[in-house]
């Protein structure tokens, strides 16, 4: 695969990650997503003040674009330039379109470079990549947040153990190293979420949202 391939993959890749699905949820009823409680464009947020429905729509329209980034978008890549790579060369397009997508989601240029925290996104991309790793990770999120009822906590929890949930299903040390790099950002992406939860302040699975309004929301474009 020639470099323009690379470039273009991820360039692709990063412009489906970049859609905005939540705001866009938002517009369609009226309501700017990123004026109510953390600001935030994803699927949590979405639920907490849209409902039960429009959150789910949310979380599986970002975690399918990240699926698609990787499953569908380099395969197509593949067809254009007429190449079959061997699996090393699979594995980094892959790679280059799974980060395309999340860092689309994370820092979408139709809102400014603003977006989500990129948990349904990643996750997405790893059910293409690692799904025995992604299953490992997805029981910490749940008995996390049940334990807790933060999805935030459970998604920070979820994120730090991905790299050694690669580790124990036998993925490469490519594999592994870039899903530290996800960790990273994924962890980043959810600082002000930390300063809350270390405040106690930070809105729980199933609190009113006028609970919520009382938090100070972060601020927008």
């Amino acid at each position: 695969m020639p470099v323009s391939g690379y470039i273009l993959t991820v360039l692709l890749a990063y412009l489906l990650g970049s859609i905005p699905t939540g705001f866009l949820v938002g517009k369609a009823r009226g309501i700017d997503i990123r004026t109510l409680g953390s600001g935030n464009i994803g699927a949590t947020n979405v639920l907490r003040y849209l409902g039960t429905v429009a959150g789910v729509m949310v979380l599986l329209a970002d975690a399918l674009k990240g699926f698609l980034a990787v499953a569908g978008l380099t395969r197509l890549i593949w067809h254009v330039f007429g190449t079959t790579p061997d699996p090393l060369n699979r594995e980094w397009l892959e790679i280059a379109a799974g980060l395309g997508a999340i860092v689309g989601h994370n820092f979408t240029c139709w809102l400014r470079f603003k977006g989500g925290k990129g948990i349904a996104t990643s996750a997405g991309v790893l059910v293409a990549l690692v799904p025995y790793a992604l299953l490992i990770i997805l029981g910490v999120w749940i008995i996390v947040l049940a334990l807790t009822r933060y999805v935030s906590l459970a998604s920070i929890c979820a994120s730090f153990t991905l790299p050694f949930a690669v580790w124990i299903t036998g993925g490469s040390f490519t594999m592994i190293a870039i899903t530290a790099a996800m960790t990273a950002l994924a962890i980043y992406k959810h600082k002000s979420n930390m300063q809350r939860l270390f405040k106690g302040t930070e809105t729980r699975l199933g609190q009113k949202p006028a609970a919520a309004r009382a938090e100070a929301p972060k601020t927008t474009a």
